[in-house]
Order: C-alpha cells, then structure tokens, then sequence
C-alpha cells in the first residue's frame, strides 16, 4: 500500500482527489475529497455543508467568471443509504439515476468528460454503500482524445481494515493536464478520527494550488458522521 501523504506530497497538481477506505479499527466507513486549482477562478471557490452533503461555492461572486464546471455538488447522501461523492455535476445524475432503481453505472453511462479542451478533465465517482463496500470510477478522453469516451469502473465489496483507495483526475502537472492513468491507487488509512485525516491530507497538498477539503468517517453500526471541512479562503 502506499503512503498516500507522501504521494500527495510528490504530486503538485494531482487536480480533484476521491478516496474511499475503511479505518484501521474497521468501524468506520472513510471518505474524503478535495479540490486544487491553478487559474483564479478555480482557486476562488469554498466548500460548504448543505443537508444532504456539500456544494461548491464562488468564496468572491465578484470574481466569479465562469461556473459552469466548477459550481456543483460534490457529495450527497441519497434516500437509500447511499453516499456518493463526484468531482461534478455528475453527483446528480447518480442520484436521478437511483431514484429511478437504476445504479450509478446506469448513470454514468449517460455522462462523459469535461468539454473543457484541451484537458478534457476526467469525471471520476465515488459510491459508499450503508456496509461500507465502494465503488469508484472514472470517464476520461482517450488520450487526450475527445472523439472516444473510456469509462471505467472499480467495485470493492470487502473493504480491508485500514486501507482504501484514490483516484485523482490529473496524473501530473503539465499542459496539457494528462488524465489519470491506471487503477485506483491502494492506499494506508492509518488516522483514528475524520480530523486527523483532514490535517494530514491538507498538509501534504500543495500549497499554492489547494482549494477545499473534506473528510468523513461513518460508523458502520451506529450511522453516526464526523466530518470535517476544510477551506483555503475563510
């Protein structure tokens, strides 16, 4: 497994971040999520808690340009116990899907990556059920290019105690942005509690490009949630 600090440590633009895993203790579900930017309308953002999960919102309006990509709902809790975290407006689609009987494949098959040229950001999703078992996944260009669409998809039903996995949109920082390459990225969840791991993660995200973060743990039994967030401005 690797030293997931440490990764992000190595990486000064890894883009939008999903991790998914189960405590060391393997009595909570473990979620988190951030963003980073490089242009000032990325960076002019904040994380804020709604009744069902989080949304982005402009820190500035004034600021504020273009939110077509930026503005979302990153996490939400559906009716059915299901947690599900994105890094776009494909949170919704998941959750229209469900509300149909359908799965989050179902979804996603209805979705693609940003129309943003040339990078054509990768969509990736992340799915809690109430047992803790995850899936991830991710819609990407194929190469850069637009023409095809990849989809691929991740499903872990045995989550291991103290352990998870991260995919991450950008496999590194260059212009281009090039897509994330490869499975999920196993990982150590070695932090006792949601603030533990929110300070950690923060403190190994560049500091120049972080935006927000957020960090969840879900007791399995009772349901109950510590959630932390995380913001640069405020």
């Amino acid at each position: 497994m690797l030293d997931l600090n440490e990764y992000l440590c190595k990486n000064p633009y890894p883009g939008r971040g999903i991790l998914l895993g189960r405590s060391a203790d393997n009595r909570n579900a473990v979620i988190a999520y951030f963003i980073m930017g490089r242009s000032e309308n990325s960076r002019n953002r904040v994380f804020e808690e709604t009744d069902d999960g989080i949304r982005t919102k402009a820190f500035d309006e004034s600021k504020m340009t273009d939110p077509s990509l930026i503005i979302y709902h990153p996490v939400r809790l559906l009716d059915n116990g299901l947690l599900v975290v994105t890094n776009g407006d494909q949170t919704d689609t998941i959750r229209d899907h469900a509300a149909q009987g359908h799965c989050y494949r179902h979804g996603l098959h209805t979705r693609e990556f940003e129309p943003d040229a040339p990078n054509y950001t990768p969509r990736i999703s992340g799915v809690v059920r109430p047992d803790g078992a995850y899936n991830l996944s991710i819609l990407k260009s194929l190469d850069g290019d637009p023409s095809c669409c990849c989809r691929y998809f991740f499903e872990y039903d045995k989550p291991a105690a103290g352990s998870g996995h991260f995919i991450h949109t950008y496999q590194e920082n260059r212009d281009p942005l090039p897509s994330f390459e490869g499975e999920p990225r196993r990982v150590a969840v070695t932090a006792p509690d949601a603030g533990t791991l929110a300070n950690e993660l923060w403190a190994n995200l560049n500091e120049e490009n972080k935006v927000s973060l957020f960090v969840r743990y879900v007791d399995l039994e009772s349901g109950q949630q510590e959630t932390v967030i995380v913001n640069k401005h405020g």
